[in-house]
């Protein structure tokens, strides 16, 4: 005789409701955006070239891969801000962020430092309008680094005394002299993109080389290079101070860069060339400047020490870029990443069959 002492009752499981269409693809766009943001914060972002500042080396209607992971990605100082944008939302004038929350920025570990050289990504320093991290982003080559004494004396820069190497296709303002009218499609065959008419003939950014090529034509008169003279302060150069520095474009400093760690004197002659870096971008919270003297906390201070490094950027189009000879040095915590690739390059003056630069696509930047 068999004795049941219970009976285990079947399992009975409810079928797992299936996620409607809408909640499906709800999920994989988060699931996107949330990767998309953390590979772009954290390893490669694409970037395009809007201007000329570094003509030949890189083009307008260049787009680059800039890394992350060479000088390490920074923690944001912004954090309430609508993914995968940056200043405003996509295709209006609306912010895309809220600067109710700013949190103190940190870099990650990277595998490289930013060197000599390097065609680097950062926030412009002067924008004071946004917040560090949201200030546009400006694309240069790094000059100086950080401990560099740099001055540039008849268009050539020198590095702790010694000349530097120009870039490859580095290019100056000439003045082409004709009394001939030349078209657009002149230059464009030769690869000029940046002319202005001007009275018996044409303002053109090229090379050297290309300079002294149109120079041998029969119609043009001469190519003069347009060049600043010793001497003669431009107002718009850093530091401003056009009767103490007589700084300009072609010829400039000696400029000590900013080292963390390194202490300046604070007088007179050097409060105009640090004053900026100390007020804005240091996080002094009582800092000022009252009859030429730095107060730091109430006090009159007659030295400072550095908390970061900093480093000046100059575009390879020498006379059409605005750069650190304008606006003085980038500080550490504005450096994005280091510009590494081309993956794209449309040509804005090709016709249908030429846009793309087919040659560029995938060209190592150096």
């Amino acid at each position: 005789m068999k004795v049941k002492f219970w009976d285990k009752k079947p399992e009975t499981k409810e079928p797992k409701k299936r996620k409607s269409f809408a909640r499906e693809w709800g999920d994989a766009i988060v699931f996107a955006v949330i990767a998309a943001s953390l590979i772009r914060w954290a390893t490669f972002e694409a970037y395009t070239i809007p201007t000329p500042s570094m003509e030949k080396s890189l083009l307008v209607g260049d787009f680059l891969f800039v890394s992350k992971l060479h000088y390490g990605p920074r923690t944001p100082i912004t954090p309430l801000q609508v993914p995968l944008t940056h200043q405003t939302i996509w295709g209006t004038n609306i912010p895309s962020y809220s600067d109710a929350i700013q949190l103190k920025s940190y870099r990650l570990p990277g595998f490289s430092e930013v060197s000599r050289g390097d065609v680097v990504v950062f926030n412009y320093p002067p924008e004071d309008e946004h917040p560090a991290d949201l200030r546009t982003n400006y694309i240069k080559r790094a000059i100086g680094i950080a401990g560099d004494t740099i001055a540039i004396r008849d268009m050539q820069v020198y590095i702790n005394g010694k000349a530097v190497e120009n870039p490859e296709q580095i290019q100056y303002k000439y003045f082409l002299s004709t009394d001939n009218i030349l078209n657009e499609k002149f230059f464009l065959d030769r690869d000029i993109t940046d002319v202005t008419r001007w009275q018996g003939g044409y303002i053109i950014d090229t090379s050297e080389e290309k300079a002294k090529q149109l120079a041998t034509l029969d119609f043009v008169k001469e190519t003069m290079l347009l060049k600043d003279i010793p001497g003669k302060g431009d107002p718009e150069v850093f530091p401003h101070v056009p009767s103490k520095y007589e700084w300009n474009k072609d010829n400039f400093g000696p400029l000590y860069i900013p080292k963390e760690g390194a202490t300046v004197a604070i007088n007179e002659n050097t409060l105009p060339l640090y004053e900026r870096v100390i007020l804005k971008y240091e996080h002094n919270e009582n800092a000022e400047v009252r009859d030429g003297k730095l107060y730091i906390d109430g006090k009159e201070v007659n030295q400072y020490t550095f908390k970061q490094d900093y480093y000046f950027m100059m575009g390879d189009n020498r006379h059409n870029s605005l750069d650190s000879r304008y606006w003085g040095f980038v500080p550490a915590d504005h450096v994005v990443g280091k510009a590494v690739m081309i993956w794209m390059s449309t040509d804005p003056n090709g016709s249908f069959l030429s846009k793309v630069r087919w040659s560029r696509i995938f060209n190592i930047i150096d």
